[in-house]
């Protein structure tokens, strides 16, 4: 279309006469299609969750009770370096591993190669389900305006374009304020930017901070996202 003022639009009953493929959930009730924050405050306990996650995922088993649809993961463990990985993940899961979860511990940033790598790698993975950024710090464009919304709306909105077009769950790992909020949710660091240009959000805390020699203290996981549940507390495998 060569008229620079068109503009596409489509007819309620034209809608209406699309069939339009339903994208199954990755872990039901809880994870699906799209772009989500994941955040939690420092040393909470975000990277052994999201260990969690990426190895129910890439093995099948169930969560929490909470059925998981098998594929490949990529988990982009970029405070990490490989000897960190493989302490963490032996400890979390033994020596029973799995070829379907693959780690990376460098990548480039977004706007400067990030988006062809991830292209690429589900291109060579097809049944790539889950795609872990730890953290979205790590792969932000450096230089700009990096703090004002419209910068945080637009570094989401294109990772949740790529997201889209691939069909799978991508997550953010970020950090929290150390600021109380009447909604938990707004002690996401960064503008609503953020969250406005994602699909959901997860927010993992400590219920409290115990001495030196209690017991593990519980997380509570809350998510706000389409389609999720109720939030619930767990301990988390270390």
């Amino acid at each position: 279309m060569s008229d620079s003022a068109y503009l596409h639009t489509v007819s309620m009953n034209d809608l209406y006469q699309n069939i339009y493929q339903s994208r199954p959930p990755v872990i039901d009730g809880l994870l699906y299609p799209g772009t989500y924050l994941f955040a939690g405050a420092p040393k909470v306990g975000k990277s052994f969750l999201m260990a969690q996650l990426a190895y129910h995922v890439s093995t099948g088993l169930p969560l929490w009770d909470y059925p998981v649809h098998k594929g490949t993961v990529l988990y982009l463990a970029l405070e990490d370096d490989h000897r960190r990985l493989q302490g963490r993940l032996y400890r979390m899961f033994g020596t029973e591993g799995t070829n379907d979860l693959l780690f990376a511990v460098y990548a480039k940033q977004l706007g400067v190669g990030l988006e062809e790598q991830l292209k690429k790698f589900v291109r060579e993975h097809p049944d790539t389900k889950l795609i872990i950024i730890d953290t979205l710090q790590k792969i932000r464009e450096a230089g700009g305006d990096k703090y004002s919304y419209a910068n945080d709306y637009e570094v989401v909105g294109k990772l949740k374009r790529f997201a889209d077009d691939c069909g799978v769950c991508l997550l953010l790992v970020h950090h929290t304020r150390k600021q109380q909020a009447d909604d938990k949710f707004d002690m996401i660091s960064g503008t609503n930017g953020l969250a406005g240009a994602a699909d959901g959000a997860f927010l993992l805390q400590d219920d409290m901070r115990k001495p030196f020699g209690s017991p593990p203290p519980r997380r509570s996981f809350f998510p706000r996202a389409r389609d999720a549940t109720m939030g619930f507390e767990y301990r988390p495998v270390r």
